[in-house]
């Protein structure tokens, strides 16, 4: 990965494009979150229904808290702890940010800030943050390598960055909903991070 390939990742973003990207994680797809045109396209090549939520990742912690002013002093303290990470952490959102991001539930918002490191490292310099999901079409498995990417995918996007093979599992997602208020949380789906750690982290 270099700094030129990172570059010409966020002039994509920045037009509503979509890019095939690697994650700490799987591979994904972004987009301008706050393109109409680009989400529409994401999710059209996944075959994903309309009104399923997605995440929005930054590739900064202090950008991502920078964004979501509202967060309470507890919740905020969490994210702190959890990111970056392979963590997806499902917050409230009571100014209703990114509301392509978030389907029917516009007062909650899925926060990605991936734990970059070894070749993906220069993905950290990114500022943009970014509209995302896994680079799969629904139902079918992650893709720890482009190989693993289905070819007609591929073809449909704007841009694709090669990270090599990755840890090829998905991100575990945290429900901090209600953490504000009453500390508590739930681990939605368990995937590269167990329940132990997040439990770890939050005590």
């Amino acid at each position: 990965m270099t700094r030129k390939e990172v570059e010409t990742f966020e002039r994509c973003i920045s037009v509503g494009g979509v890019a095939l990207f690697p994650a700490d994680t799987v591979y994904g797809l972004a987009t301008e979150p706050e393109s109409r045109e680009g989400v529409d396209r994401l999710y059209r090549l996944k075959g994903r229904a309309a009104d399923t939520p997605a995440a929005v990742m930054f590739f900064d912690l202090e950008l991502a808290l920078a964004a979501l002013p509202e967060l309470g002093a507890r919740t905020r303290e969490a994210v702190r702890r959890l990111l970056p990470g392979a963590l997806t952490l499902l917050l409230a959102n009571p100014a209703r940010r990114f509301p392509l991001a978030c389907g029917p539930e516009p007062e909650r918002l899925g926060l990605r800030v991936p734990q970059l490191e070894g070749e993906l490292a220069p993905l950290a310099a990114v500022r943009w943050p970014v509209l995302q999901s896994s680079a799969n079409r629904t139902g079918e498995p992650d893709a720890a390598r482009l190989a693993d990417v289905d070819e007609e995918l591929r073809a449909g996007v704007d841009l694709v960055l090669d990270g090599g093979e990755l840890p090829g599992t998905p991100s575990t997602i945290v429900d901090l909903t209600d953490y504000e208020a009453d500390g508590s949380w739930e681990v939605v789906r368990e995937g590269a991070i167990p329940q132990e750690a997040v439990l770890r982290c939050l005590r």
